[in-house]
């Protein structure tokens, strides 16, 4: 967030007129409890432990307790950013049962994995440290068996496994990141929609989500191999996902960019995973793919491959700030698919950046009816009403959202700004309360204080 203030949380001094009813039942939030998992960690933090895959010992600053819980704090707010889980129930089944039936050939069994698909069009995959692993609509239309499928899902055990993410926070790479707050502004480097979530205060994760290194990618891949091939699958799964891969680095796909921010690719690892299914995992050549098996449980997915080739299009357009383009192949795709729920919040995020506020109402409320479950809509159709000045209706939306998906303090923000639309200034006054309690600088936080102070809710420091 952009911005030059920075408000102490000693200086806030809530007058007795606006009681905390909540206060009793606080735990920390997100952002607190990030920052003393980072700093103190009240017995989250490890010292030196012993790494589950090679089984030396290691300097380790967090514990698998931290990674668990810092894992379902955030994961959720990325699952949202990448439009929800997918609506197709027995495709997400199927998912889950195949990673499942792959962890407990894993160093780490226990763990509490779960697998899914989501929305977003981008080609991408991705691990949180507590083994919340997601595969997006277009890297699901890349694969072309189960064993592929396997080695995608093995590889981001592989990172899980080997503890990568803690490895970063340990060598102090994210350290910044946690004391600043993990849930950082969905569209870091590489996405599409990183300018547009800012302003709309979207939430992602992709600190948690940093870049990993060529060493940590081979060791994933080895993982990756080892586990997919343990669990009965062919190796040669593991080749057909990195030339896959490889054809979409060489070809510089653009929906695959963010792929590669976080997953450096090259001709190497598609060589070393030659070599490795021809030598070491030799014994693993015979074993199925499963082809058919992957073909029939995605054939309802591949039925909106036009559509969602069209979207891609769209948001390499929107990264490229060609608007009118975008809307023009956003427009295209949902002809082909007028209920995909991604694709209307794409397109009303589209016409949120050229200031179109009642085309993209009508997109978001849309997509509510579509998904009623997933927040994000919720969230942009309330940002929409606050420029068309419906503010008791943006209220409204902004609550749903906050029922659904909690944690996310620009959503305690835009409530409070839509309040004191409607000129309810004790209702304001909490929510902006609230979201000072977690963020106290940038733009945001400087109106929250100064309407507090400018209502007599906080005293100024003498």
């Amino acid at each position: 967030m952009a911005g030059g203030v920075n408000i102490q949380q000693k200086e806030i001094e809530m007058k007795t007129s606006f009681n905390d009813e909540n206060s009793k039942h606080r735990t920390c939030s997100r952002r607190e409890f990030l920052a003393l998992s980072a700093l103190a960690s009240a017995g989250f933090l490890a010292g030196c432990a012993i790494n589950p895959v090679t089984g030396q010992r290691q300097l380790m600053l967090v514990s698998e307790a931290w990674e668990i819980e810092v894992d379902q704090q955030n994961a959720p707010h990325q699952f949202s950013t990448d439009y929800g889980k997918l609506q197709d129930d027995a495709l997400n089944k199927y998912l889950h049962q195949v990673g499942k039936e792959m962890a407990p050939h894993t160093h780490r069994p226990d763990m509490p994995y779960s697998f899914q698909g989501v929305n977003a069009t981008y080609i991408n995959a991705y691990a949180f440290p507590g083994g919340s692993i997601a595969a997006t609509r277009g890297i699901l239309l890349s694969l072309e068996s189960e064993a592929e499928l396997a080695a995608l899902l093995g590889h981001e055990m592989g990172h899980v496994n080997a503890r990568h993410t803690a490895q970063q926070m340990s060598k102090g790479m994210l350290t910044q990141a946690v004391v600043g707050g993990i849930a950082v502004y969905a569209g870091t480097k590489g996405q599409q929609y990183g300018q547009a979530a800012a302003q709309l205060g979207m939430l992602g994760a992709g600190a948690l989500l940093a870049s990993y290194s060529r060493d940590n990618e081979r060791e994933a891949d080895r993982l990756g191999m080892t586990y997919m091939t343990r669990s009965g699958y062919g190796s040669e799964g593991f080749v057909q996902l990195m030339s896959m891969l490889n054809g979409l680095h060489t070809g510089n796909a653009g929906a695959a960019s963010l792929l590669f921010a976080t997953h450096p690719m090259s001709r190497e690892r598609y060589d070393t995973a030659v070599d490795m299914k021809n030598n070491e995992f030799s014994s693993f050549a015979s074993q199925p793919l499963h082809r058919e098996r992957y073909m029939d449980h995605t054939a309802g997915l591949r039925t909106r491959k036009p559509a969602i080739a069209l979207f891609q299009q769209a948001e390499e357009s929107m990264a490229q700030e060609d608007y009118d383009q975008a809307e023009t192949s956003f427009n295209q795709g949902l002809k082909l698919a007028p209920g995909d729920y991604a694709g209307l919040v794409m397109m009303a995020k589209c016409q949120m950046v050229k200031e179109k506020y009642d085309k993209a109402l009508r997109f978001s409320e849309k997509a509510k009816q579509v998904y009623p479950q997933e927040a994000q809509a919720n969230h942009l159709s309330g940002f929409a009403k606050i420029k068309l000045k419906k503010y008791d209706e943006a209220v409204a939306d902004f609550t749903a959202y906050e029922t659904k998906l909690p944690g996310n303090p620009n959503t305690i923000f835009f409530r409070g700004y839509a309040y004191e639309g409607m000129d309810n200034k004790q209702k304001s006054a909490e929510d902006y309360y609230h979201y000072l309690q977690q963020v106290n600088e940038g733009d945001q936080a400087k109106h929250a204080y100064q309407r507090l102070v400018q209502w007599g809710v906080i005293k100024q420091p003498n």
